[in-house]
């Protein structure tokens, strides 16, 4: 079996392990005070353009979002997100645990627009009971989406100056960031990213680390007592010293980008199979996440020797599913799942 359902099947890339098994046995501070967090703190400092951000590393993705956005909001106010949005679809209420409503937004291709805040902010305000619905604070954007898909840098700034001007919050979950940065088309850069955003993370888990996610924060009101937030939602790993290695790894020499490149190369060769053979999409997309829609009978035999995604019906006869390139996907697999595709639509 060929697995393409996601991509973090895998470890981690062989240069982290390469420093994982050399510092091994040296001894440390603990809890993330260590000189190898400090030194991939400055790294990423680097890499976004700004010496002033505060970054802190967390062990996983729903475990970032929750502690940013309990962080960022006060008991009555809730998170603006797409309905398809992880913290809305996939974190088992992870965020409402927390006490703070996700506010969920109606989207085809998983990202939502400036107009659609303004819109929701400004109805939430001119209700006569507005004390009795959650606040919007706090505006939560995936990039790469739960689809796949990229905001331009247009839309960014337009999210970003909006929530500016209605006095939120403007948080990235960057889960999969290194597959959008990496993507043709894409004019998104970190640095835009640091700029027009109050806070984000670069995900390490599905991007070549073992585990691990980089916190970064610009905006000091969401800054101040993170760490007790870290703390006290469980994400302070006394060995922290685990996360500041792979980040270092990572951002060192630019690893980071090259192996998501990879990624999105490899999905480009899948993508253009695909349009080969004329399938359909169930949206658009440019990175590692490719959504295609394909007949029963077509999905019944691929997945004899293929693992993917369900996604959704489209009809009687029709599903749309998800296949994932990663950091570790081979070219080997990929071709061949590129001539099941052509054999089985017989090209």
């Amino acid at each position: 079996m060929i697995y393409f359902h996601n991509d973090y099947s895998e470890g981690c890339h062989e240069r982290i392990l390469k420093k994982l098994t050399q510092t091994n046995l040296e001894q440390t501070p603990g809890y993330g005070t260590d000189n190898y967090c400090a030194e991939a703190a400055m790294l990423i400092r680097k890499a976004c353009g700004r010496e002033d951000l505060a970054v802190h590393f967390l062990v996983g993705g729903t475990q970032a979002n929750l502690t940013v956005i309990d962080a960022a909001l006060r008991p009555h106010q809730g998170a603006i997100g797409a309905v398809s949005a992880h913290i809305n679809a996939h974190e088992t209420g992870a965020v409402e645990a927390t006490g703070h409503k996700v506010i969920g937004l109606p989207s085809l291709d998983g990202k939502i627009t400036a107009e659609q805040v303004r819109r929701t902010v400004e109805a939430h305000w001119a209700s006569d009971s507005f004390e009795h619905t959650v606040q919007p604070k706090l505006v939560y954007i995936s990039n790469p989406t739960e689809l796949g898909t990229l905001y331009s840098l247009a839309e960014l700034e337009a999210l970003s100056a909006v929530c500016r001007e209605k006095r939120l919050y403007l948080f990235l979950d960057g889960a999969r960031l290194g597959y959008g940065l990496a993507a043709k088309g894409n004019d998104v850069t970190l640095h835009d990213i640091a700029r027009l955003c109050d806070v984000f993370y670069i995900g390490g888990t599905k991007v070549g680390a073992l585990f691990g996610e980089a916190v970064v924060i610009s905006n000091p009101a969401i800054g101040e007592d993170f760490r007790y937030l870290v703390k006290q939602h469980g994400g302070m790993l006394a060995k922290g010293r685990l996360l500041g290695l792979q980040f270092q790894a990572l951002f060192e020499d630019g690893l980071y980008f090259e192996i998501a490149a990879h990624a999105d190369e490899l999905a480009d060769q899948i993508r253009s199979t695909l349009d080969e053979i004329g399938a359909p999409y169930l949206v658009p997309g440019v990175t590692n996440q490719i959504f295609p829609i394909l007949p029963d009978n077509f999905l019944e035999e691929l997945g004899k020797n293929f693992m993917f995604t369900e996604q959704e019906r489209v009809d009687a006869h029709h599903r749309a599913v998800r296949f994932c390139t990663s950091w570790a996907t081979t070219q080997e697999n990929v071709d061949a799942l590129c001539a099941e595709f052509r054999r089985l639509a017989g090209n």
